[in-house]
């Protein structure tokens, strides 16, 4: 599996953008997927995900009512979209893929990451 993000950038504050995720490989085997950012020195945080089969999503409390994560499934992707952004949110922006594999097990997939610079 691999991902690929896209649709970051520089946006001022209260502004809006929409991040995507490009899966491809064995996309069957994704068992859930998610949105993760980190800003400059500071840990990894999840911002919003889908539960294991997709039927359910969750959020940072810090991002409940202004982002909204969604699919679509037929073109293997995901996407985030970001509104009345804060400074404060400026990071690298992630998407994660829990994948199963028979042999394997369960492993992680991470993309490059997209930067999201948000101005005051």
């Amino acid at each position: 599996v691999q991902l690929v993000e896209s649709g970051g950038g520089l946006v001022q504050a209260g502004g809006s953008l929409r991040l995507s995720c490009a899966a491809s490989g064995s996309t069957f085997s994704i068992n859930a997927m998610g949105w993760y950012r980190q800003a400059p020195g500071k840990q990894r945080e999840l911002v919003a995900a889908f539960s294991s089969g997709g039927s359910r999503t969750k959020y940072a409390d810090s991002v409940k009512g202004r982002f909204t994560i969604y699919r679509d499934n037929a073109k293997n992707m995901m996407y985030l979209q970001m509104n009345s952004l804060k400074p404060e949110e400026t990071a690298v922006y992630y998407c994660n893929a829990e994948v199963y594999d028979p042999s394997s097990g369960i492993y992680y997939r991470w993309g490059q990451g997209t930067q999201v610079t948000v101005s005051s």
